[in-house]
Order: structure tokens, then C-alpha cells, then sequence
């Protein structure tokens, strides 16, 4: 007997496209190379375009609930969910706009390694919406703690990186602009936390 596929409700459909282009933006933020103010004006752009997607999708997201009567989570946590995951996207956004006004080329290996660990968070983030999406909510906690785990090591990077910044960088200007884009990715990466937390809230309440 052929198994009947089940439709995938509405709201579920736009937390999941939501949260694709989040990963998308997270891979093109974290793979992008740039060498002059011509390579950053397009990263900064891009960048731009994702979170201009994203709006949208949160806007898709915030009609879906107030045109439905009965929704798969609690409206709440559907709508905190999109917009924690849209914060992510805006930390990245705001993030490559400072690259592009700072007009920093050569990026430091700390900002690559922070960058590295928001996208790895972003994935996780991925996979837990998958699962979500899939009513699987048992799987999603160990998601949610690496989340935790990636963001603990974008706080000790950040410390550390900003304790380096002052004790090497002898150009004031530039120990400033570093200094707000390295609390920009950590800031980014709090915002990562914030989705795992709204995620194990889901979790509770439907498991």
C-alpha cells in the first residue's frame, strides 16, 4: 500500500525558508573573498539582498499567523523563532557593512575563526528547524547545545582577540574599527544563542 506523503503546514514551509536563507547568507558571508573597495562594495550588497529576503520572509511569516486559526507551536514561539533567526541575519548584514565602511580588506584571523563558528551555529540552527519542520522535536536538544558550545567559543575568541588588538595595534583608528567588528560577530553569535534558546522552549512545550 502506497504511503500518503503529509502536506507540510504553511508555517513550517516559512520558518524553513527562512532559515535557508539564513544558511545561505551565513555561506556566502563566511566564503566571501575580497581585495579592494570594489569586492567589498559587492559583499556589503549581497549581504544586503539576503537580509532584504529575509524581511520578507518574516513579513510572509507574521501574516501566516494572523491569518491562521490553529498553528502547529504556539504563535509566540513561531514568531520569536523568525525573528531571533532574521536577528542572526541582520548581525551578518551589519557586520559586512562594516567591512565595507571601515574599508577593511585584509581581514584578521580572528574575525575568520569567529565567522567560521557563527556559520557553524547557523547550521546547526538549520538542522534544527529541519527537524522541527518534521515534528522530530526529541532530536533537536543536542542542536541547541552546540549552539551553546560555538557561542562560548566566539566569547572566549572575541576576549581574546580585542586583548591582542590593544596590545598590538598601534594605529587608534583601526584598534577601533576592529574592535566594533569583533563585538558585532560575538554580538552575532549571541543572537545564534537566543534561536537554541526559543528552540528548547518549543521543545518543552510540545515534546
Amino acid at each position: 500500500m502506497k504511503k500518503i506523503k503529509q502536506k507540510k503546514d504553511k508555517l513550517f514551509i516559512l520558518l524553513s525558508e527562512i532559515s535557508a536563507n539564513l544558511k545561505d547568507s551565513g555561506k556566502y558571508f563566511v566564503e566571501c573573498k575580497f581585495k579592494d573597495e570594489n569586492d567589498l562594495d559587492e559583499f556589503q550588497k549581497k549581504m544586503k539582498n539576503y537580509e532584504h529576503k529575509g524581511e520578507g520572509l518574516l513579513d510572509d511569516l507574521i501574516k501566516e499567523l494572523n491569518d491562521t486559526f490553529i498553528t502547529p507551536i504556539e504563535r509566540e514561539d513561531a514568531l520569536e523563532l523568525g525573528v531571533h533567526m532574521d536577528e542572526v541575519l541582520d548581525g551578518l548584514e551589519q557586520c559586512a557593512a562594516h567591512f565595507y565602511m571601515f574599508n577593511i580588506c585584509e581581514v584578521e584571523e580572528y574575525m575568520v575563526e569567529l565567522s567560521k563558528l557563527i556559520y557553524k551555529c547557523i547550521e546547526e540552527i538549520s538542522e534544527a528547524v529541519d527537524l522541527l519542520t518534521q515534528k522530530k522535536l526529541m532530536k533537536i536538544r543536542k542542536h541547541s547545545i552546540k549552539i551553546k558550545e560555538y557561542e562560548e567559543e566566539c566569547d572566549f575568541l572575541e576576549r581574546k582577540a580585542i586583548k591582542e588588538l590593544f596590545k598590538n595595534q598601534k594605529d587608534v583608528m583601526k584598534l577601533i574599527q576592529f574592535k566594533d567588528v569583533y563585538e558585532l560577530l560575538e554580538n552575532t553569535a549571541d543572537k545564534c544563542q537566543r534561536v537554541a534558546k526559543t528552540l528548547e522552549r518549543v521543545v518543552m512545550k510540545n515534546a
